[in-house]
């Protein structure tokens, strides 16, 4: 029984210490007339949620269609 609640406490410890925050960049995709062209920027630290929400208001129209999503670096 010791063994076990050792173990669990080990892990939770790991679990704590490990971060929520990984690199992401914006990749965004361009498409105009049929044709697509991907951009992929530089990369930040950041949580999964905010990512998605940082590259989504990169998203913009101006006569074409752009799309912007989050991608794991």
């Amino acid at each position: 029984m010791k063994k076990a609640l050792l173990f669990f406490a080990g892990v939770a410890i790991v679990a704590s210490l490990s971060s929520c925050k990984k690199s992401y960049a914006c990749k965004c995709t361009t498409t105009v007339g049929g044709s697509s062209t991907s951009v992929t920027s530089g990369t930040f630290k950041a949580t999964k949620k905010d990512a998605e929400d940082t590259c989504s208001g990169s998203a913009y129209t101006t006569g074409s269609s752009v799309t912007c999503e989050a991608v794991k670096q």
